[in-house]
């Protein structure tokens, strides 16, 4: 049996935490709170937790808007865990230039094939491909070097 990193484990809490939201429209601060109290919780690493729970909570909506000319559907069209999986790793890519794109890519396919519908992780790969060409055009035309 695989151990999840603490890292990935604060991912998989806010993924839960947005779908959560997405279904209960409660605030974020009582989710962030029901996160915080979950048996999961202690494996996660907790400072980047809050910091990913933070991020996406308050850019929502601008993740989303960012994310849509990557897309071939409207966002609401999109199911609720690849929704949030997007934005996560929008999130990262815009927010988190100390992580690597393609790990952000890599952790984001990872919660998809955990969570998502069967082959949606193609569809995250994708859209995460195209916006990362935007957010991190710098570190990909480094790379290419």
């Amino acid at each position: 049996m695989s151990r999840t990193s603490p890292r990935r484990r604060s991912r998989e809490l806010v993924l839960q935490g947005l779908y959560q939201r997405q279904l209960s429209g409660n605030a974020a601060g009582v989710v962030h709170d029901d996160l915080a109290g979950s048996p999961g919780f202690a494996r996660a690493d907790q400072a980047y937790f809050d910091e990913l729970w933070h991020g996406v909570a308050a850019e929502y909506d601008a993740l989303l808007a960012a994310l849509a000319p990557h897309l071939d559907r409207k966002p609401t069209e999109l199911s609720p865990v690849e929704r949030a999986i997007l934005v996560i790793g929008a999130w990262e890519l815009a927010r988190r230039a100390d992580i690597p794109y393609r790990v952000v890519i890599n952790e984001a396919v990872e919660l998809a094939k955990l969570f998502g519908a069967t082959d949606g992780y193609r569809y995250v790969n994708g859209v995460l491909d195209r916006f990362a060409a935007d957010a991190r055009a710098a570190e990909i035309a480094a790379l290419a070097r």
